[in-house]
């Protein structure tokens, strides 16, 4: 093992709520364009969401769709998507020697809900439950997906780490590669959270569904008058290899993953612990060999919701508040909160400003509640600055999960 191997990110597929190439969703970000719409979902009737329309047979078939799950599908989009940009051809590798971690928040509640809702048509006789509900619903469904789709034979599993799990994929393609047990990993979060009425119902049970008559206004985090989340699908998934073998094969350099953290707060089931999130962030700077004065970009978790945007905002005048260097946006104003996917998209969508020098704004803050008051927040329109150097990216969950990603512009 070698904890100092250098990884890099050469490959990145995703699909989003305003986009289903990088470059689709880099533009919109710095267009301002929302990805929320209105939807309507059982028993509830119309909610705001984020939607992802991606064509789900462009690398599955049609019967290979029946049998799967949404989250799979996504997974198998953005997974051949990565590959194709890193120009990894899956034919020609060695596929016991590409591993798949993929972060998610939950699954099996959509498949679980809808055989439910199906066979209360048939007087709950169980013979209309579907033979394919048990390999659906196991959790390791969406990574295993790929596996099958692409023919890959390295190891395989999704790591359940609540709304911070698209940071945890990642962490976990960094640490296998740093093992030598892969060496290719694809590796960030999905999500199929829209399909679930049970995600939306709690949310609207702990007055944190978020509504708005302009559903692209709806998702406000750090203004005044937030009022909630807004659920949303989605997918990113990166293609980490390590440094030497990427530059073996001539791969395009993205960007290098510099360093890392997770911890847990200890404290309670769904208020954040600011200590512990500045911890986490500290942790992850330290470990990249840089001094918080060194980043330039600090991309927030905050989902909207009252505490959540106020202790991460506390956190981080804890850690940047001396220095003026570091930016601070947020993305899930345009797309709402894609669960386990979150983490992964939002980083995917910073990785232009290496090469634009611009970082996209929050949208939506329109008057700011002076207890999220941070230094350098970028809101409204695109700042540019001389360089970006280094983007920490953080992604918290339920229960107390934190995590933080840094990345580096990468230097030969």
């Amino acid at each position: 093992m070698n904890t100092n191997e250098r990884i890099v990110i050469t490959g990145v597929g995703l699909t989003s709520p305003n986009g289903d190439t990088l470059e689709a969703f880099r533009a919109n970000l710095l267009a301002g364009v929302s990805g929320v719409s209105v939807i309507e979902t059982r028993f509830m009737g119309k909610v705001l969401a984020g939607v992802c329309r991606f064509d789900e047979h462009k690398y599955q078939s049609k019967k290979d769709r029946r049998r799967g799950t949404r989250a799979g599908s996504i997974a198998i989009h953005c997974a051949n998507e990565a590959l194709r940009r890193a120009s990894v051809d899956a034919t020609q590798i060695d596929r016991s020697r590409v591993g798949t971690f993929l972060g998610i928040t939950e699954h099996g509640t959509v498949e679980t809900e809808n055989e439910i809702h199906l066979i209360r048509q048939y007087g709950d006789d169980v013979k209309f439950w579907s033979h394919h509900h048990n390999p659906r619903t196991v959790a390791n469904n969406p990574a295993g997906e790929v596996t099958v789709n692409l023919g890959l034979t390295g190891p395989h599993y999704t790591i359940g780490a609540a709304c911070a799990a698209g940071n945890a994929g990642i962490i976990q393609g960094v640490q296998m590669l740093r093992l030598g047990e892969v060496d290719v990993a694809l590796a960030g979060g999905v999500s199929e959270a829209i399909h679930s009425f049970g995600i939306f119902a709690s949310f609207a049970a702990e007055h944190a569904l978020a509504w708005h008559d302009d559903p692209t206004k709806a998702c406000r985090p750090f203004d005044k008058a937030r009022n909630g989340i807004v659920v949303s699908e989605g997918g990113c998934v990166f293609v980490l290899e390590r440094l030497a073998d990427a530059r073996r094969r001539g791969a395009p350099i993205l960007a290098e993953i510099a360093g890392h953290a997770m911890n847990s707060d200890g404290t309670d089931p769904v208020l954040p612990n600011p200590e512990r999130v500045a911890d986490c962030m500290s942790m992850a700077v330290q470990r990249a060999g840089i001094e918080p004065g060194e980043v330039d970009i600090v991309s927030t978790h905050a989902t909207a919701t009252e505490t959540g945007d106020i202790q991460e905002a506390t956190a981080i005048r804890q850690v940047f508040g001396d220095f003026p260097r570091a930016h601070v946006n947020n993305t899930k104003s345009y797309i709402g909160h894609a669960m386990g996917a979150a983490g992964a998209l939002e980083l995917a969508g910073n990785l232009g400003s290496f090469d634009d020098g611009l970082i996209h704004p929050t949208i939506n803050l329109e008057e700011l509640d002076p207890r999220c008051a941070v230094r350098n927040l970028v809101a409204g329109v695109p700042k540019r600055i001389e360089r970006v150097e280094t983007i920490l990216n953080n992604s918290f969950g339920m229960l107390g999960i934190n995590s933080a990603v840094v990345v580096k512009r990468f230097v030969p």
